[in-house]
């Protein structure tokens, strides 16, 4: 039997009437309509071809009708009908013009990508230079780059080696724009560099990291020496005066201060120099830029900064990068994982994980939406390790020189390699040397954390440790925007 037989019996069948034409009905509701789209928005464009098809099929509706009336039309049917058109046409443009009447089930909110660019990569053996963000894709995947670093010292900032960001000649070869530098300008180097990656991605944004024994920013920070300070900051950075003959403006965006750590008796200060900044930096405002960055690198718990009032800093900054590894490494007497999400049953306390340094920053009142989670691309190692539980968790001696990713992925097939299942932490031994890292794995598992945390996204310690074709940064990326479900890490910690 037709199904639709089977609907049509329990209707009541109503013979309409051939005049006056349902169209007429239908079309005086379409000014209601009309109203609730501007006129001359890209809604509006696509409201009136909407209506055209709407008033065409209200016209063709009334034909059928007039022409055919033993079709036995049920009058409310066709005007129910038409209703809905018109509610989807509304809905149609009003999405259409970015007033969406409910957020999508599936949209998620921009979550940042942070990497830190090493000023001492271009004393590597092979030198690391800016085209290598540009070659791997990462550039266009970035949204902030932090440049480590600038100098605070003797009261003021300053460029830290003016042989790197101003003076080292880059061949064409390594140049982001295939031109080698002219060995007569004046102005070469990674700043150089930094300018034609600003040109190449308009939308990237890249903050000067302010580095320095704590000393020196304790004492740039008191109340008689901050203003002259930051204004040195401003002039340097900003206003780009990197040299007597160099002036640069438009290549910084901001700042990111990397103060470790102030003490107790800093704290007032601390917080006082953070607002010299927001209101030195307030004048830079301009229609391209709503307004300068302020960023700061913070350890792994709030006790590390004692007496810091992390709620109003919280409301001064654009962004808090935690810090989030070095739990574990050379110093500690036993193997372990250097930046690992969950507590390490074999490690010394709960208070060693990602997850409880979020948990600390978020109570001490900083926004979770300005909380980056901190990642290392580098790793440690171990030698005269036990092979006792595969290493892990065993004595050994500790090799103070961190080595990169792509290092350490390099390693020869005498390594095998371990994951801990809850925490999804790599290791890898070869029954005498051990090495924690991370790896595509341990990384989109903890960015997913990140992003089922509501923070702000992620900053990267440092990109050169990288593979050629940024397969840790991409990773990243890809978990940022399809991050695994939640009920992942509610197992986990069962």
């Amino acid at each position: 039997m037709n199904p639709y037989a089977l609907r049509r019996k329990h209707l009541k069948l109503v013979r309409l009437p051939i005049s006056p034409p349902p169209r007429v009905v239908i079309l005086r509701s379409i000014p209601k309509v009309e109203r609730s789209v501007e006129a001359g928005s890209p809604a509006g464009s696509l409201f009136n071809i909407r209506m055209k098809r709407f008033a065409d099929f209200a016209v063709f509706t009334s034909v059928m009708i007039r022409r055919h009336s033993d079709f036995h039309l049920n009058r409310t049917l066709a005007l129910a009908l038409m209703t809905i058109f018109v509610l989807s046409v509304n809905a149609q443009a009003a999405q259409h013009s970015g007033r969406r009447l409910a957020p999508h089930r599936h949209s998620r909110p921009h979550r940042l990508m942070v990497g830190y660019f090493p000023q001492w990569g271009l004393y590597f053996d092979d030198p690391y230079v800016a085209k290598s963000l540009v070659t791997s894709g990462s550039a266009a995947r970035l949204d902030q780059i932090n440049y480590a670093q600038g100098s605070v010292y003797g009261g003021r900032c300053s460029v830290a080696d003016p042989n790197a960001d101003l003076e080292n000649t880059f061949t064409a070869e390594e140049s982001i724009d295939g031109k080698a530098d002219d060995p007569a300008s004046p102005f070469e180097g990674y700043f150089h560099q930094l300018k034609l990656l600003k040109a190449k991605y308009p939308k990237l944004k890249i903050l000067i990291s302010l580095e320095g024994k704590a000393s020196d920013f304790a004492e740039d920070a008191k109340p008689e020496k901050r203003r002259a300070f930051v204004a040195s900051c401003i002039q340097t950075f900003i206003r780009g005066h990197f040299a007597a003959e160099i002036v640069e403006p438009g290549i910084f965006d901001g700042f990111d201060v990397d103060w470790e750590s102030p003490g107790r008796e800093d704290a007032a200060n601390f917080l006082a120099l953070l607002e010299e900044f927001r209101r030195q930096m307030a004048p830079f405002a301009s229609p391209t830029r709503k307004r300068l960055m302020l960023s700061v690198a913070v350890g792994q718990a709030p006790e590390m900064l004692p007496g810091t009032d992390f709620a109003a800093i919280g409301r001064l900054v654009d962004e808090v990068g935690i810090m989030n590894y070095d739990y574990s490494g050379p110093w500690s007497p036993k193997t372990g994982f250097v930046a690992p999400l969950f507590a390490d049953p074999h490690g010394p306390g709960e208070e060693y994980s990602i997850e409880h340094s979020i948990a600390s920053y978020k109570a001490a009142g900083v926004p979770e939406k300005k909380l980056l989670m901190g990642l290392p691309f580098y790793g440690y190692s171990w030698t005269d390790v036990s092979d006792e539980n595969n290493g892990l968790a065993q004595t050994g001696k500790g090799d103070h020189a961190d080595q990169p990713y792509h290092y350490i992925r390099g390693l020869d097939s005498s390594f095998e390699t371990f994951r801990d299942k809850r925490t999804q932490a790599p290791w890898r031994f070869d029954g005498d040397t051990f090495w924690t890292f991370e790896d595509p794995v341990s990384l989109k598992y903890k960015v997913s954390y990140a992003s089922n945390q509501h923070l702000g996204g992620v900053m990267i310690w440092e990109l050169s440790g990288d593979t050629a074709d940024a397969e840790l940064l991409n990773t990243v990326y890809r978990s940022l925007r399809h991050p695994l479900k939640r009920r992942v890490f509610g197992a986990a910690g069962e």
